[in-house]
């Protein structure tokens, strides 16, 4: 049985929420990651995934300018780079160098992966679509990896950006 709510209420049931670090080259040459909640596979044939980005944030500037982006599944151990990188803005610092995170060269496109995530995809920017208040970036996935360690991987698990693994 449902009952008829606000939209404010029923949104809260969506945890556990999937976490991402999308990951661009600025015009710079700074890489520059990005904690996002909002993400989906668009195609199996070709390979594509989507993020959703906040038309404010800088990450869109360094998306449009690279046409590139990495796509990583940050694991349970790497909660507290997930809130640095998701609270910072790379208009203002360099969020690799105040938070030491172990990246690789990235193999198809200039971007970085995370080495502690579960999973990383190189993906070339298909298309750009206003949405709201955000804008969705759907990738090409050109490349992916996986870490070769069992690791499990980060969610949003409550509200107040409260993150951790899911059974």
């Amino acid at each position: 049985m449902q009952k008829q709510t606000e939209y404010s209420d029923a949104i809260k049931t969506k945890y556990p929420e999937q976490v991402v670090i999308a990951i661009a080259k600025d015009r710079n040459g700074k890489f520059n990651p990005i904690t996002l909640g909002w993400t989906m596979i668009v195609s199996g044939n070709p390979p594509m995934m989507a993020i959703a980005v906040a038309k404010t944030h800088y990450s869109v500037e360094a998306i449009t300018h690279t046409r590139s982006f990495t796509i990583a599944f940050p694991s349970s151990d790497m909660a507290e780079a997930a809130l640095f990188f998701g609270s910072k803005s790379g208009r203002n610092i360099d969020k690799f160098a105040e938070f030491a995170c172990e990246t690789a060269p990235a193999k198809e496109i200039d971007s970085l992966i995370l080495a502690d995530a579960t999973a990383n995809f190189e993906c070339e920017l298909e298309s750009q679509i206003p949405a709201g208040d955000h804008f969705i970036f759907v990738g090409k996935i050109v490349c992916s990896h996986v870490n070769t360690e069992p690791k499990k991987r980060l969610y949003t698990v409550a509200s107040g950006h409260k993150l951790g693994p899911v059974s």
